[in-house]
């Protein structure tokens, strides 16, 4: 039976990437076939073949499904400042009806384990009063939220766990990327998130000195997502 997810972050710069590249690289390990969509990506470096996004390369090195850079990033931007001003910039019109035909085209190549990847935290703007959040709606997936741990993340988790229930969707688990492994009464702070997030924690990443996404896959646990 395939799996889909919808992975966002509690802000932006906590590791939704690096987190999800650890959750491809993991069930590639376990013998899943994967794939993957960032719908949107902004900070992108122009190439001789296109505009090309970092974290969206991370993802389709990940996929052991054949998908084209396209099918993976279809909206990208050179400026590395919000979307929906990068698209205004750009005289793009960017809704959520652009960006749901190409996501429900990776989804459709039933991967056993697919991601699609947000940009920024959960309430991240496009066109009009539309919300990148609208789309995880409307492909009706299940979220994994990515805790930048660090001071003020548990307002942030749990502020932005609130809002994927308000809007109908099932959190099906979290991952602590401790991004400050300075911050004061970490353990504390951990066991706090656990007992109310409403969802398994998938794991915890502390620095590592080579991020790569097999490293990553080592403190993931797959077989906790429903």
């Amino acid at each position: 039976m395939s799996q889909a997810y919808f992975i966002t972050g509690t802000d932006t710069d906590v590791g939704k990437t690096t987190v999800a590249a650890g959750l491809l690289h993991a069930a590639r390990q376990a013998g899943m076939s994967t794939a993957a969509g960032k719908p949107v990506a902004s900070g992108c470096d122009v190439t001789p073949k296109g505009l090309r996004n970092a974290d969206a390369l991370a993802l389709l090195a990940e996929c052991s499904v054949p998908l084209t850079y396209a099918q993976v990033n279809p909206v990208a931007f050179e400026p590395a400042i919000a979307p929906h001003l990068a698209a205004r910039e750009a005289g793009v019109a960017l809704t959520v009806q652009s960006l749901l035909g190409p996501m429900r085209e990776v989804l459709a190549l039933d991967a056993d384990f697919t991601l699609i990847e947000g940009a920024g935290g959960w309430r991240v703007p496009l066109a009009g009063q539309d919300n990148l959040s609208d789309l995880a709606i409307a492909l009706g997936l299940p979220v994994i939220l990515v805790v930048g741990v660090r001071l003020g993340c548990i307002s942030h988790a749990l502020l932005t766990a609130e809002a994927i229930a308000h809007d109908g969707l099932q959190l099906a688990g979290w991952v602590a990327n401790i991004i400050d492994p300075a911050t004061s009464r970490l353990e504390e702070n951990l066991a706090t998130l656990a007992e109310r997030l409403p969802a398994p924690c998938l794991g915890r990443v502390a620095r590592i000195q080579s991020v790569t996404a097999e490293a990553v896959a080592e403190h993931l646990q797959l077989d906790l997502l429903d």
